[in-house]
């Protein structure tokens, strides 16, 4: 029997929601067709219509993928355990141009240790790997951070402690409440304003030697370029497939290591993609997953303090970097799991056929990312507000209310009379809705519910319409006493 570990993302895809099981099977192929027999809905989460592995997700024997070479025949034996690893959905200057010194190697660039950061970096000089000369490399650095939420949070509080001297910062979004239990830059106060702003002030304060440059607008397949090229490291914090995909290939092409992790609700990812030393993101996951099918952390939930460790990973991987020390996670992830306290180490490889870091650097062009995901256009479904709603139902007319969040979400709040369908279940259980009724679809915010009017629109659901801002927008506008979480 082989043990199959089963991330958090499709567990409640398993039978019982267990996190692993075990199965027979002389080969990782064999094991993996007699799990999804008895776990018939994982099926399309992990394998594509004609039977083949999705892109955006790895198995793994013990720690090795099985992806190229015809890992998939690999013999296993009775302790060998199957990993699923699917991709999961983080100075008081201003912008400047850099100066033409970081064309220059770390060690050549032309800083000075003052006495008050010889104080500051005291127990940093007395380490032998590090000492007055990785000090300077520090303060000779420029690191990129793009996304200064969950990750983006702790990685640049202490990489700015750690004496690095340039930080950039890339976000364009606004501090919200929902933010702050995990997004540590920001206080109760700061709720509004700008994230980036707000960050290089706060990191001035941890350290007022770090310069901090900010770039208040969303990465662009336009704009990377010229936003990378001034930076010796990128890490990645972001939430979201486009932007990812976008940071992996622009770090190719420009041949800088990519710092790249994901959360999301008790799990975490890390590594380093450099693809002049190991693999890239698309060789780990070649393609995206469809829109929707992975849940975001708005969408899933994050344990507060999950990006807080992950994102520590994130700055000492960078640090070591920087002082070119240790073994960085090249060509390796590493998967934590806070519920059972466990790290685990697994090995990806180089794809040789990579359409991105099989080609010649400057052969690279940047592509409409969004696109690529998937992610062609808003879903044009008719809406309805909560007032406009809650109007219909005082008035007495018929309308059916169909909660597509998840159960713990319907804990939370719901609105009175309404069935939950989750969005995950609704092609299995379409059977249950009329095509004669009046449907209205709801979720948190309308995102997940605007999917769903759009699919049963497209199977012939002409009277169904989506609640636009979602059961938050009827907190707020109609029912002032419900929770809001």
């Amino acid at each position: 029997m082989v043990r199959v570990l089963i991330p958090t993302a499709l567990r409640h895809y398993a039978e019982g929601n267990k996190s692993e099981v075990e199965v027979a099977g002389n080969t990782v192929s064999e094991a993996l067709s007699n799990l999804l027999s008895i776990n018939p809905k994982l099926a399309r989460h992990i394998l594509d219509e004609q039977g083949n592995l999705r892109n955006f997700v790895n198995i793994l024997l013990n720690d090795e993928g099985v992806r190229y070479g015809g890992g998939q025949n690999a013999k296993v034996s009775t302790g060998d355990t199957l990993w699923i690893v699917p991709a999961i959905a983080g100075g008081l200057e201003t912008v400047e141009q850099p100066e033409k010194s970081e064309d220059l190697p770390l060690e050549a660039r032309p800083v000075r240790i003052s006495p008050r950061e010889y104080r500051r970096y005291g127990r940093h000089l007395i380490i032998p790997e590090v000492g007055l000369e990785g000090q300077r490399r520090l303060k000779a650095a420029r690191v990129l951070v793009i996304g200064t939420g969950g990750l983006g949070s702790p990685c640049s509080l202490y990489l700015a402690a750690a004496g690095v001297g340039t930080l950039g910062l890339v976000d364009f979004d606004t501090i919200d409440e929902t933010n702050l239990h995990r997004q540590i830059l920001y206080t109760d106060k700061e709720i509004g304003q700008s994230k980036v702003r707000t960050a290089m002030q706060r990191l001035h304060e941890t350290n007022p030697n770090t310069i901090i440059r900010t770039y208040e607008e969303s990465l662009t397949s336009e704009n990377a370029i010229e936003i990378f090229k001034g930076y010796d490291i990128i890490v990645d914090g972001t939430d979201n497939f486009p932007t990812r995909y976008l940071t992996n290939d622009a770090c190719v092409k420009l041949g800088k290591p990519n710092v790249y992790a994901s959360i999301f609700r008790f799990e975490g990812q890390a590594t380093v993609f450099d693809a002049k030393l190991g693999p890239c993101y698309r060789c780990l996951y070649p393609k995206p997953p469809p829109p929707g099918l992975v849940p975001s952390c708005a969408e899933g939930g994050v344990l507060g303090v999950l990006p807080g460790l992950v994102g520590l990973i994130q700055a000492t991987e960078t640090v070591k970097l920087i002082l070119n020390k240790g073994e960085p996670l090249i060509g390796r992830l590493l998967v934590y799991d806070a519920l059972g306290m466990t790290f685990e180490e697994l090995k990806i490889r180089k794809n040789p056929n990579c359409p991105i870091c099989s080609k010649d650097p400057s052969s690279i062009k940047l592509i409409d990312y969004q696109q690529f995901c998937g992610i062609e256009r808003t879903p044009q479904v008719a809406v309805v507000t909560p007032k406009e709603l809650n109007a219909e139902i005082e008035s007495g007319r018929r309308v059916r209310l169909i909660d597509v969040r998840e159960p713990h979400e319907y804990e939370i709040a719901h609105i009175a009379g309404s069935t939950l369908i989750p969005l995950g279940q609704l092609p299995d259980r379409v059977n249950e809705l009329d095509t004669a009724d009046e449907l209205v679809m709801y979720c948190h915010t309308g995102g997940r519910s605007a999917r769903a009017t759009d699919f049963l629109r497209g199977i012939g659901y002409a009277k169904v319409r989506n609640l636009e801002g979602g059961i938050d927008a009827w907190a707020v506008e109609v029912d002032p006493t419900m929770n809001r979480y």
